[in-house]
């Protein structure tokens, strides 16, 4: 039945993430450190709110947009924390998740033709939103020696009049990087003079580790240019509740807002209420749940460097992105044979973009006690292959 599917659908290569996970389901005593989920329950507060929203029948759709209670906190919290200015009536829409949102600007602003510039390694779906697009992808190779982040020396090089679109996520998935002020003010000036458009996915802002996360759209001059993007996942453990947001321009705000009333229409009503309330209580929470992941960051560098393998220190996300070159593996092969001989999944680095290479992914929003055990697994397959 292949032939019905649409050339550029069939052609698209599967999620890298998601082949181990296959794996993974049908396997018994696995430990599993690939999927980017907090390990945490939703804080009671924001669980009550959206289970007393049922109770009050709130069933029904929102507008397009969201409800409105809802777009007027995130605007005070996005202005109280980043310095960031939006009006909640035409500047910022209520997407299901995150990963919408990054949908969304991807359809609404390009064309056929129309190149996107990727750090990369990088997020699984920003290529494949492109490519669905009708965009070409120019992926950006970042280092380790650089700490991950993005040098306009790479940005130029990969540039081309065709160029679009910047996407910038930072902290990173998967390498963990940040990107502070004195960083982001270069990029800002190459999009400036190339007159990008540039989608920063901010959904790990609020775990960084070392100092203050800065926001690209809060620079001068680029928050008109900006598409910010985030969402309640990661930083309050809602990943189910399905609830992220855009803000940016109220023109490309508009031009996002067709695409989401003809598709998903609103986002669940329950999650916004959720979200609002999240707002509003669980900032003691999501901080309590910040600390163990900085505790559990630091378990991790620490027993990868232990065993003998290079680890980038990672200063925001929760995720570690060793180095396993010693090992002369390629980063499928070790997480397949890691995973058949010592039952720990993780995820190769080739699936977050060709400079994944010589890499895995593991994600620390689990258990110490899963972690500890992991990294004993772990150590016990290295240490031969290295020795």
């Amino acid at each position: 039945m292949n032939h019905y599917l649409a050339t550029h659908v069939e052609s698209l290569p599967p999620s890298g993430i998601r082949k181990f996970f296959d794996l993974v389901a049908t396997m018994k005593d696995v430990i599993s450190l690939g999927v980017g989920e907090p390990d945490f329950v939703t804080p009671w507060t924001v669980r009550e709110s959206g289970i007393f929203s049922l109770e009050q029948g709130q069933t029904m759709y929102t507008s397009n947009a969201g409800l409105f209670e809802l777009r007027d906190e995130l605007a005070h919290h996005l202005s109280v924390t980043m310095g960031l200015s939006y009006k909640p009536l035409d500047e910022i829409l209520i997407t299901a998740g995150a990963s919408e949102a990054v949908d969304l600007v991807m359809r609404a602003v390009l064309n056929p033709g129309d190149v996107v510039l990727v750090p990369n390694p990088s997020y699984v779906s920003y290529g494949p939103c492109a490519t669905l697009a009708g965009a070409t992808v120019h992926y950006i190779p970042t280092h380790a020696k650089d700490d991950f982040r993005l040098r306009v020396e790479d940005l130029t090089q990969a540039y081309t009049p065709q160029a679009k679109l910047l996407v910038l996520s930072y902290p990173n998935n998967p390498t963990g990087a940040i990107m502070t002020r004195e960083d982001l003010l270069p990029i800002a000036d190459f999009a400036a003079k190339h007159d990008l458009l540039v989608l920063a996915d901010d959904i790990y802002s609020d775990l960084t580790y070392d100092g203050t996360h800065v926001s690209f759209a809060s620079l001068p001059g680029m928050r008109d240019r900006t598409l910010f993007v985030s969402g309640f996942s990661k930083s309050y453990a809602m990943t189910g509740w399905r609830i992220g947001y855009v803000a940016g321009h109220k023109d490309l705000i508009a031009g996002l807002t067709k695409i989401h009333q003809y598709t998903m229409l609103c986002a669940p009503i329950m999650g916004q209420f959720a979200a609002l309330e999240a707002l509003r209580s669980a900032a003691e929470a999501r901080d309590e749940m910040v600390a163990a992941y900085d505790r559990r960051r630091r378990l991790m560098v620490h027993g990868f460097r232990q065993m003998g393998l290079d680890c980038f220190e990672p200063l925001g996300a929760f995720y570690v992105f060793p180095e396993i070159t010693k090992t002369n593996l390629t980063s499928e092969e070790f997480a397949e044979e890691l995973l058949k001989e010592e039952k720990v999944a993780v995820v190769p680095g080739t699936a977050f973009g060709p400079s994944g290479e010589g890499h895995i992914r593991c994600s620390y929003a689990y258990s110490t006690e899963q972690l500890q055990e992991a990294l004993k697994r772990i150590a016990r397959f290295v240490q031969p292959r290295i020795s």
